[in-house]
């Protein structure tokens, strides 16, 4: 499975959006147009992607930039699998 569908995937388990995460594409807004990704949300998120992707992901590497699209997101994500 591509890494941007089971970050997508994660986060509609960790938001339980019920489905609404199938709709968002690569360029799908998420900081602040996802009402249930609030900062506790954020935290949840990123632990469930460390345990998606064996991955560590220290505070200093998070920023609104990780977190602005469902892309980008992914692009964090293969990045730290790749490292």
């Amino acid at each position: 499975m591509a890494t941007i569908d089971l970050v997508r995937s994660t986060l509609g388990q960790v938001l339980q959006l019920g489905g609404r995460q199938d709709a968002l594409g690569a360029d799908s807004p998420l900081l602040g147009a996802v009402p249930e990704l609030d900062s506790m949300a954020v935290v949840s998120l990123i632990a469930a992607l460390e345990e998606q992707f064996g991955i560590m992901i220290d505070d200093d590497e998070i920023d609104a930039a990780t977190f602005a699209t469902l892309g980008s997101l992914a692009a964090f994500c293969e990045g730290k699998r790749a490292g």
